[in-house]
């Protein structure tokens, strides 16, 4: 079963929230951040990028910007930009983007169901954006990064946040990118129950983004000798998340941009591809086939169609059949010699929000010599090899829109 618990969160007044929610921290540059924050003195950034308000050359792991960031939340509290709700509750937080939609709870899950594999992971961890994760929570005191979780669809809770849903909403803004943030507040506990006994029928909850966020949330936790329960309020035995249905979640494709040929010529490389891949030209890149991909290469673009049928390999390994390991195992190692994507400072990821231009940019500005444009690894691909207790290459999957920090904060201790 999956276990939810509501919080007494720190939330932004709700006239404030448009200037309060910010980006991740760890998507934008600093340069980005400081754009973003310019003018306005309760941007999140300004807690989770705390280095935007000190000098160019400060470590971003320093204590002094972990320490500047936790003044800055309690600054937001002492001025009443952000305050504590009396009572625990759940949020229900939906983005519009474009023509997506997807809505979700806004709750702590169980860091115990974490780490015994109820809550299903599918990549590894880098240590030190793991470390960087863990003192921000120790110094600031506080989860305010929500992990993004998502659980196979059910109508019960398709119903449940429909009658939410229907309701006013507590908080609603359009942000600079254009997406559409709404959120309400469930402090019914009849409501709440109802909801927390639906989740309870689930086998599991799987992590789609914020694999650092939850393995940072466990390892404080244990430093503190935290339990196993997750009670009302939660505190370390709980970590923040919001947590959609499987069929409303989008996930864009995550790019590969590569500095050299390994020693090939582009007609070298392209000669090689031909083994495995029917290859050509394109003028309409970023609709790769499955599987497949579109190469960005001396100033053309050629979509690369795999001659075997992947879907084959996932019989046997759900990772096998993912467009980024058909680029890893024909292309990314044995032709331009990547052989650690985590660790090769030759390769680069591009999120699809950016789009093909992007790409093309990298390519002709002579500091990269090929891009790949990567037909998005599905839900349904996710979930499998998460159910085979699988790994994926790193930077497989790129959710989008993202979630915003600060519209819900989860304090490691109550302030009232």
């Amino acid at each position: 079963m999956a276990t939810i618990a509501p919080f007494r969160a720190v939330r932004p007044k709700p006239e404030l929230a448009d200037q309060v929610a910010a980006p991740p921290y760890d998507v934008v540059s600093l340069k980005e951040a400081r754009d973003l924050a310019e003018g306005n003195p309760h941007c999140f950034l300004r807690i989770g990028r705390a280095e935007l308000e000190l000098g160019d050359g400060v470590d971003p792991y320093s204590p002094e910007v972990y320490q500047r960031g936790a003044d800055n939340l309690r600054k937001l509290m002492n001025e009443g930009v952000l305050v504590q709700e009396a009572q625990p509750l759940l949020g229900v937080y939906r983005q519009k983007w474009g023509k997506h939609e997807q809505t979700g709870i806004v709750a702590l899950a169980s860091v115990d169901e974490y780490d015994r594999g109820i809550i299903k992971k599918h990549e590894f961890t880098r240590p030190v954006k793991e470390n960087d994760r863990v003192r921000i929570i120790e110094t600031h005191e506080s989860q305010s990064g929500p992990v993004l979780l998502f659980f196979r669809q059910t109508e019960n809770i398709d119903q449940w946040l429909n009658s939410v849903t229907s309701t006013n909403p507590g908080a609603h803004f359009v942000a600079s990118d254009n997406v559409e943030h709404t959120v309400w507040s469930v402090r019914d506990d009849s409501t709440i129950q109802q909801v927390l006994k639906d989740f309870q029928n689930l086998p599991a909850l799987y992590i789609a983004d914020g694999h650092h966020r939850s393995a940072a949330a466990s390892r404080v936790r244990s430093s503190r000798g935290g339990g196993s329960a997750l009670p009302s309020g939660g505190h370390e035995e709980g970590f923040l998340s919001v947590i959609f249905p499987h069929n409303q979640l989008q996930i864009l494709p995550y790019n590969r941009v590569v500095r050299d040929l390994n020693g090939l010529t582009p007609k070298g490389l392209l000669e090689k591809l031909t083994e495995h891949f029917k290859l050509q030209e394109t003028a309409q890149p970023g609709e790769a086939p499955e599987a497949g991909f579109d190469m960005y290469l001396e100033g053309k673009w050629h979509r690369g169609t795999p001659k075997h049928n992947p879907s084959l390999n996932s019989q046997q390994d759900p990772v096998r059949a993912l467009a980024i390991s058909e680029l890893t195992e024909r292309v990314l190692d044995p032709l331009l010699g990547i052989k650690d994507q985590r660790t090769d400072s030759r390769i680069d990821f591009i999120g699809g929000i950016r789009g093909t231009q992007q790409l093309v940019a990298l390519v002709d500005s002579g500091d990269w010599a090929v891009a790949f444009w990567l037909y998005p690894t599905t839900v349904e691909e996710l979930m499998a090899v998460a159910d085979a207790d699988r790994v994926m290459p790193p930077k497989s999957t790129w959710f989008e829109p993202k979630l915003r920090d600060g519209l819900f904060v989860h304090m490691l201790r109550d302030e009232s």
